[in-house]
């Protein structure tokens, strides 16, 4: 019996090769769309702080002075050559997560990357002048540190280091987020053996190390303070403000405490965002963060041990709000005033085609965009639970449940950091829940592709 392949069968798979190598180097530039479009790279609200921290000279909340200077490198090219950046790593990481993961087959890292630019945030992340696109990144960069230490290259290593310690240091959250990973790994690691080992941890926490150091570092070299990034109680105070907690505490103790939010207590903001950032008159005349730093710092640490109920039904309200909170786009509008001022005043050369980008004229409709982005962002969180809830029923740990746990743990610790602290936000989400998307993908592959070729195969 005659067993080879038809001719229009290899006919047809070169053709499908063909195109998934086509579609591979067209990959960048699709992750790049948004900006493309827009002729000019995508701004949002915090833009401006960051542009302006090589320039400035001093110290900012939650601005990281590391991803200021990483801008500048780019101002030459309008920031080109940072996009340029975001985009060849994303693609890099995506390749080298679906690689360990034995997906090599060009047509499957095409789709995969094709589904992840039609149907999540990442495409517009990657466009952006953020230091978003860095979250879920580094998350899959120390997770390859960590679990496949021994399938990477020593070049592969160094860079999943490098990367891994400056997308660290480029926010707090990030920091920390992957900080708690590296712990729980630690914690787990008895009943990890053969999948986690001592070394990787070693080596994705001293990359951590590395990053903090890259944070004092760059903090005294664009301030002259060896210090870490100020933010801390004063994005926490904005979070307690909205949540009653400011006004309850300044009811009870302004008799007594001579604080300089007593004569304003009946008149607080809504919302953390629209006191510390919403340009009202009262956050200015107390002297805005030079002025108040102290006196939110005192407040938050003493809200905290005085309503410690409050604090708790407010914490894990925020954290279930933050994970729900996958929107695409907020913050990325046609009204950014101070990121405008900022390169009007630091790169006037470059105001002409900023205010140029349709960005700037409101024809982001982010509105249709999340149509699709917010249900399968909060579809990927439920196929993770259902991955780990599969493996605990079965009593199986693999390298998918492997990667959707350490995803889940990434996500539950973003919400819990970003909830708390900050107030939720879609940005903080949407940055994050792609890469549960992108496991699910991995998943799908895994469990139902590759398993029923196996059978196919009559292979065990």
């Amino acid at each position: 019996m005659d067993t080879s392949i038809p001719s229009k069968v290899l006919a047809a798979q070169a053709r499908r090769s063909n195109a998934a190598r086509i579609a591979l180097f067209v990959l960048p530039l699709l992750l790049l769309a948004p900006a493309i479009w827009n002729g000019y790279p995508l701004l949002q609200y915090d833009t401006g702080g960051y542009l302006a921290r090589w320039y400035e000279g001093y110290l900012v909340i939650n601005r990281a002075t590391s991803y200021g200077i990483y801008l500048h490198l780019g101002e030459q090219t309008q920031f080109w050559l940072n996009l340029g950046f975001q985009a060849i790593v994303s693609l890099w990481l995506i390749q080298l997560t679906l690689r360990v993961f034995g997906i090599t087959k060009p047509f499957r890292l095409a789709a995969i990357g094709v589904g992840l630019i039609a149907t999540t945030a990442l495409p517009w992340i990657t466009s952006m002048l953020l230091t978003d696109i860095f979250a879920g990144l580094s998350v899959l960069s120390l997770f390859l540190l960590i679990a496949y230490r021994d399938q990477t290259s020593a070049v592969e290593k160094v860079l999943l280091f490098a990367f891994t310690a400056f997308a660290a240091s480029t926010h707090s959250a990030t920091m920390i987020v992957l900080t708690g990973v590296c712990v729980a790994g630690w914690l787990l690691l008895p009943r990890l053996r053969g999948r986690v080992t001592a070394s990787g941890l070693t080596l994705a926490s001293s990359a951590l190390v590395v990053g903090a150091l890259l944070v004092l570092s760059c903090n005294y070299a664009l301030s002259g303070k060896f210090t870490w990034t100020p933010g801390g109680s004063g994005v926490a105070f904005g979070r307690m403000l909205q949540d009653g907690i400011v006004k309850r505490y300044l009811d009870d103790h302004c008799p007594k405490q001579q604080l300089k939010l007593c004569p304003y207590k009946d008149e607080l903001p809504p919302t953390g965002d629209d006191f510390l950032w919403g340009g009202n008159n009262m956050f200015d005349k107390l002297g805005r963060f030079e002025g108040m730093s102290d006196e939110m710092e005192f407040i938050s640490k003493q809200a905290v041990t005085a309503y410690p109920w409050m604090q708790f039904k407010a914490a894990a309200k925020a954290t279930w709000d933050q994970l729900v909170h996958v929107a695409t786009g907020e913050g990325t509008n046609g009204w950014l005033p101070h990121t405008y001022g900022i390169i009007e005043r630091y790169l006037p050369e470059q105001s002409a085609a900023m205010r140029a980008a349709k960005q700037q004229h409101w024809d982001i409709n982010f509105d249709a965009v999340n149509l699709v982005h917010v249900p399968v962002a909060l579809g990927s969180m439920v196929l993770m639970l259902i991955i780990l809830g599969s493996a605990l029923w079965r009593h199986r740990l693999d390298d998918v449940t492997l990667l959707a746990g350490t995803v889940t743990l990434a996500l539950l610790g973003n919400a819990l950091i970003c909830g708390i602290i900050s107030g939720p936000h879609d940005r903080y989400g949407s940055r994050i829940v792609w890469i549960a998307t992108f496991t699910a993908m991995i998943a799908a592959i895994k469990y139902f592709i590759d398993d029923h070729d196996t059978a196919d195969d009559g292979t065990d």
